[in-house]
């Protein structure tokens, strides 16, 4: 019975079936996920920070390699070298800073721009933390203050590429006016940066909104300006070390426009 109904042959498939049967049964992707890239994910960026200068090329070549070691046990090592970075590379700028009038200024603009850049951070950590936790998201305080750190580092290495700048203009003006301005732009251009890095770290924490961020943004720069007030004078000279009148530091920037006005007015007449 079999050699009477022979089995036909089979015929394969066509191409075009082929590649239809291969896109049906072909695995969805799964889809892309959102957010940014998880950190620590390239290799190159488990690497461990050993020491300060370490930390500074990491921080302007491989930001999230900071940001990964700053998650790791034991990166409070890692915070004091980013913090005592940022402690010397502002007393350097301090020097440059203090040329201008020389003297005892050479000595006292380093240690009141440290100090106050110091101070500032310190009082202004609380409410970051705050605001952090405030956004939902999981951070540590150790994190948080690694933030700040990395911040303070990338605003005081600008400062120190702002130097040679600012320095021929100290040793060819004497409007204190006029310099404090050109290193309020400097100290601004550097913060613009450092904040830069500090919500590059915020959107990896699991924050769900940065409107406590930029909120504490604004703390920090009311506060590092009413320091530069209170510490004054940075550029000129003084009897005191600490001035003996309290002013805001927008009340501080119109006296001395004022004062620089009627200076012009007076060297016009005479």
């Amino acid at each position: 019975m079999n050699e009477n109904n022979p089995v036909p042959p089979q015929i394969p498939p066509s191409e075009s079936a082929q590649k239809f049967a291969a896109k049906i049964y072909e695995p969805v992707p799964p889809p892309p996920l959102s957010g940014p890239r998880p950190l620590g994910d390239d290799p190159a960026e488990r690497v461990p920070i050993p020491h300060a200068f370490a930390a500074i090329e990491a921080l302007l070549r491989q930001p999230r390699r900071l940001l990964f070691q700053l998650r790791q046990p034991g990166a409070g090592e890692l915070i004091a070298a980013m913090l005592f970075t940022a402690f010397v590379s502002s007393l350097i700028y301090g020097v440059v800073a203090g040329t201008f009038s020389g003297g005892t200024q050479l000595w006292i603009a380093p240690v009141k721009i440290a100090a106050g850049l110091m101070i500032s951070a310190g009082i202004c950590l609380p409410s970051l933390y705050i605001f952090t936790c405030l956004s939902g998201s999981q951070a540590r305080l150790s994190e948080v203050a690694g933030l700040l750190a990395g911040m303070l580092m990338l605003m005081t290495i600008l400062l120190i590429g702002f130097a040679p700048v600012a320095w021929i203009f100290s040793q060819s003006t004497e409007s204190v006016l006029w310099m404090g301005l050109l290193h309020l732009i400097f100290w601004l251009v550097a913060t613009l940066f450092g904040v830069r890095f500090m919500k590059a770290g915020y959107s990896h924490a699991n924050a769900k909104s940065h409107a406590g961020l930029n909120v504490w943004i604004i703390i920090f720069l009311l506060v590092a300006l009413q320091m530069t007030t209170a510490l004054r004078p940075i550029l000129g000279k003084s009897e005191t070390f600490f001035p003996t009148e309290k002013k805001f530091f927008v009340g501080h920037w119109f006296d001395c426009l004022k004062s620089s006005v009627s200076e012009s007015r007076s060297n016009g007449r005479d």
